[in-house]
């Protein structure tokens, strides 16, 4: 069977801009080229997706869980390709398994089946976010505060091992629980240090960005607000050009208006970008699930800890694109960006994904032009397809 793969007749959009008039050409797996079709691709398969959009796979860099799965309850291989199917049924061609504050055994299990999961080539899997355990007591948000510690050497040495095999390590800190120099060693190696779950200042949040940090974990959560004298956290976010922002945009975590302030506000090459949280809701009918020993109950569209403080969200990158085109009145292009090109620039892989361009890889979505799924492809292939029959949806919330 050939490896060359043509998708006909949708509406391509690549990430930056539509291409109109064009077919996408797929071959060995990687994106060969957006134009007209000729005769040298005349043995090539095939795709006829004729009325639908054609954008790149959503990227997510904040993935607790899904399928019934949370990573931090099973930090293995397995609980990694659950989580990574889960999601493509909801437009995620790649995504970060994210692990929540928990023990040093459990980190390192985590680490070891991320590795496991590179070798392997877990279709969706991207590589690693480690949110904590170095953060701050005062901003812990649903991290249980007994195992909220300070980074000493055996963590540095820790990520500093792994990086290079698994390409991809995102890592959330407080400057409260991690000092520059640390942050400058994981930023040297490649890893994408984020701050989040913080009480720091605007001048110190200055600082850590300069010595490396890159991103900020879930804008204006658990984390130091705007103040007119004191910017904090939220206020370095916006007004720091270099870092990349990640939003959960499910309604709850974050005011419409406060969104929609934020994205006016920011400055600079780093872009918002949407993250989920989301946690082993995703795809199923639970109710209840437990972290760190203690339950979360699910209504309502949140996920709460017995005391109301939010634990993670119940949302897809789906319907999270929908809600930022429908709440806030973004263009679609602009919606999908934040879910695909802002994400990818964010984690330095601008030409790997997020984007379609001529030699990354053929991560994409066929979409209705109402935002219904229709496919999701990783590498070339189809990953999922949306039921056509008995009136489902095949996209959104569970």
């Amino acid at each position: 069977m050939s490896t060359t793969r043509i998708i006909i007749g949708a509406r391509i959009f690549d990430g930056d801009d539509y291409q109109d008039g064009a077919d996408l050409i797929v071959e060995a797996g990687r994106v060969k080229a957006i134009s007209p079709r000729n005769a040298a691709f005349r043995e090539a398969e095939i795709v006829d997706a004729s009325g639908l959009l054609l954008v790149p796979g959503f990227i997510d860099l904040q993935v607790n869980g899904g399928g019934g799965t949370l990573f931090n309850e099973e930090p293995t291989l397995d609980g990694i390709r659950q989580i990574c199917s889960a999601h493509a049924r909801f437009g995620t061609t790649a995504l970060l398994p994210t692990l929540i504050t928990d023990t040093r055994e459990v980190r390192t299990a985590a680490i070891n089946a991320a590795l496991e999961a590179k070798a392997a080539e877990v279709p969706g899997f991207l590589g690693l976010h480690l949110e904590g355990p170095h953060i701050s007591l005062a901003c812990k948000g649903a991290h249980d505060p007994a195992l909220i510690r300070p980074m000493d050497k055996a963590d540095l040495d820790e990520m500093l091992t792994c990086i290079t095999a698994l390409g991809c390590l995102m890592v959330t800190l407080a400057p409260e629980n991690a000092t520059k120099e640390q942050v400058l060693a994981l930023a040297n190696a490649g890893v994408v240090v984020s701050l989040g779950h913080t009480d720091t200042s605007f001048e110190i949040a200055c600082g850590y960005a300069k010595a490396g940090a890159r991103t900020v974990t879930h804008l204006f959560n658990a984390m130091s607000g705007l103040g007119h004298r004191e910017p904090g956290l939220v206020g370095a976010a916006l007004a720091i050009g270099t870092l990349g922002v990640g939003l959960i945009a499910d309604g709850f975590h974050v005011d419409p208006a406060a969104m929609g302030i934020a994205l006016r506000a920011k400055e600079g090459r780093g872009q918002i970008f949407l993250v989920t949280d989301a946690m082993s809701t995703i795809g199923t009918d639970i109710t209840r699930l437990h972290l760190n020993g203690r339950e979360i109950l699910r209504k309502g569209g949140r996920l709460t800890l017995a005391d109301g403080t939010l634990a993670g969200a119940d949302i897809d990158m789906l319907s999270s694109v929908r809600f930022v085109h429908e709440k806030l009145g973004l263009s679609i292009a602009e919606a999908i960006r934040m879910a695909t090109a802002h994400p990818a620039d964010a984690m330095g892989i601008a030409n790997q994904k997020g984007r379609l361009i001529a030699g990354a890889d053929a991560d994409f979505l066929l979409l209705t032009p109402e935002l219904q799924l229709q496919s999701t492809w990783i590498g070339g292939l189809k990953a999922f397809e949306a039921p056509i029959t008995s009136g489902e949806k095949p996209c959104g919330r569970a």
